[in-house]
């Protein structure tokens, strides 16, 4: 563990928003559970807000080496199996980001692509596609299952020339790398000039996140960067972006799927919740939902 430094600013001057579950702010988890893509492990982190740029992240975090050595490995056979689901939410997103480029369907690259299930959209809807994972399982999975062959490893760590995409995506995946504003940058050399950038992120200044506190299902061990419209702009700013876009993201998953991301938080009501929902055969009921979730658009800034 290492204390962090404000990604924004590299400040160390901040207040403590979030203690923990430790009075230390560690973690002491299995890491290759935390850092899968189905991880719903509660938040056991100290989290504090920068006073310059008002940023909250976690502090202390794991080496970054570390923290992607554990994305590498094991299998997430849960996660994939909501594919079907975020597939209905890619669709959607997929209309804005053809919005965005007037519809020219160029080469597009998803970081952190996990199973793949974006991409399959968007090769289906014509575009050129190009993916990178750091876990090897899902990699492979998404091969055999689609036929799309995504790069094993990091953004950082490619070797794409400059300029090679028309849009880069990431999708949840801005909170949960050790350098924000690194991977931000390498997304700006690899954009076209006329190139567009797409995230989505939890914003913990949104309501949901206010009125549920400590028990938001966003404040999950598997974040370390927490971001609001306000901080997102400043580091897409300092980074060559600049925003078009902000709005809520509506994202479907499977009823029986968030059934088991309530255990984390209320086991009582998770089991009662899917006593009934087994009993109905509700398992599959396509559920669209938003608890803060923000999909933001932006575009390469040319000095």
């Amino acid at each position: 563990m290492k204390d962090t430094e404000c990604n924004i600013c590299g400040s160390n001057d901040y207040i403590v928003v979030h203690q923990g579950l430790k009075d230390d702010g560690s973690i002491n988890l299995d890491t290759k559970k935390v850092y899968a893509s189905s991880s719903n492990i509660v938040g056991n982190d100290r989290i504090v807000k920068c006073n310059i740029c008002e940023l909250k992240y976690v502090t202390p975090q794991l080496e970054a080496k570390d923290i992607v050595e554990a994305y590498s490995e094991g299998s997430d056979e849960k996660f994939v199996s909501q594919n079907k689901w975020r597939m209905v939410t890619f669709k959607r997103c997929l209309r804005e980001v053809e919005k965005a480029t007037c519809s020219k369907k160029g080469r597009i690259l998803d970081i952190g692509t996990a199973g793949g299930a974006f991409l399959k959209v968007a090769k289906d809807a014509g575009w050129n596609v190009a993916g990178i994972e750091p876990n090897k399982w899902l990699c492979n999975w998404c091969e055999k299952n689609y036929g799309i062959k995504i790069q094993q490893g990091i953004l950082e760590k490619t070797k794409y020339k400059p300029k090679s995409f028309e849009v880069i995506t990431l999708w949840d995946v801005l909170e949960h790398v050790p350098d924000p504003s690194a991977t931000l940058k390498k997304c700006r050399e690899l954009l076209t000039d006329d190139g567009i950038l797409v995230v989505n992120y939890p914003d913990i200044g949104s309501m949901p996140s206010k009125l549920m506190r400590s028990k938001w299902i966003f404040l999950l061990s598997v974040h370390l960067w927490y971001f609001t419209p306000k901080t997102l702009k400043k580091i897409l700013s300092k980074t060559g972006f600049q925003p078009t876009l902000f709005k809520k993201h509506w994202q479907t998953l499977s009823l029986g799927y968030l059934v088991y991301r309530m255990e984390e938080y209320s086991k009582v009501l998770a089991k009662i919740s899917g006593f009934f929902v087994r009993l109905l055969h509700l398992g599959n009921l396509s559920i669209p939902y938003w608890l803060g979730q923000t999909l933001v658009v932006a575009k390469k800034k040319i000095n």
